[in-house]
This record gives C-alpha cells, structure tokens and sequence, in this order.
C-alpha cells in the first residue's frame, strides 16, 4: 500500500500557511514569558497555537482518509485500523 501524500498545491500552501501561523504563535509565547506576560494570556496564546496545529493534523489524518482506498477487504481494514488508531493516539 502507497504512503499517502499531499500533492494538492492549494492545500500544500493553506498547511503552510498555518503552520507558520503556529511558528509565530510559540514564538510570541516565548517572547511573553520573557516579558513577564500573565499566564492568561500566555495560556491563551498558547491555546491558538495548538489549535492550528490540530487543525494541520486533522488535515494530514485526512490526507491519509481520501487516498484510494487500497484493494482487497483484509487491505482496507489495515488502512482503516492505522487512520483509526492515529485519531485514539493523537486526535
């Protein structure tokens, strides 16, 4: 079975574009902390850079979802049990 992967340009760009976002969100965490920013907002904050990169791997889980499904009913439930087991262990 094939390794999925992202080839769409469009969603290529989109993940990029919000792991970036999330890049900047540690960073301004990082830049808080020093400041002595209340743990409020450094919570906060916090808080938006691990929903963005949720979102990405939510994103990737789905990747792993739309690919072709591979042949065979024994292929298919293998493929089903891996995307189901990393949504229990990560998601």
């Amino acid at each position: 079975m094939q390794n999925p992967a992202l080839h769409d340009p469009a969603a290529k760009k989109a993940i990029g574009a919000r792991l970036a976002r999330a890049e900047g969100q540690v960073r301004a965490v990082r830049r808080m902390i020093v400041e002595d920013q209340s743990c409020e907002a450094i919570a906060l904050q916090l808080a938006a850079a691990r929903k963005a990169l949720d979102r990405v791997f939510y994103e990737m889980v789905s990747c792993m979802i739309r690919m072709e499904p591979p042949s065979g009913v024994a292929a298919r439930r293998e493929h089903a049990s891996k995307v189901a087991e990393m949504l229990a262990r990560f998601g």
